[in-house]
């Protein structure tokens, strides 16, 4: 079990390029390892299939925890979260001209850039710092 669990999170890895797949940030930029997150969280009757695991940074995991949906902030009206196994990013995000802020697209994008915090004030520290190196922001497909 535990060996086909590792095969699992290696193809969840090289299926998300090894970027975490709300805020996009790269395993080489980061402190640690990204971690595999349930979509749907199994306390909420999600399973353990591939098609149900993404992989995301500390920040990202945390900050989503067991939500699902959260608040459009423009709309106030309660919509899913990014489903990043359903959902292409390019379609609910894109970068700021600074390339240092994720905007929400949709009301999904924007509920999900609130809950997640992607704008948090230490990302976009960091994010700045990989701009002026020249690894960010990332080419989005």
């Amino acid at each position: 079990m535990t060996h086909n669990f590792e095969n699992i999170k290696q193809r969840v890895r090289q299926r998300a390029g090894n970027r975490c797949e709300y805020c996009l940030c790269h395993q080489d930029y980061v402190m640690g390892w990204l971690q595999i997150d349930h979509v749907i969280p199994t306390v909420k009757d999600g399973s353990d299939d591939e098609d149900n695991l993404c992989l995301a940074c500390e920040f990202c995991n945390q900050y989503k925890w067991t939500k699902t949906d959260s608040v459009d902030p423009q709309s106030g009206q309660w919509v899913p979260l990014f489903n990043p196994r359903r959902q292409s990013w390019a379609e609910h995000f894109s970068w700021s001209k600074s390339g240092a802020e994720i905007i929400g697209l949709t009301a999904i994008g924007r509920a999900t850039v609130i809950a997640l915090r992607l704008n948090n004030a230490l990302a976009i520290t960091v994010r700045q710092n990989w701009i002026n190196a020249g690894w960010h922001p990332p080419v989005v497909k």
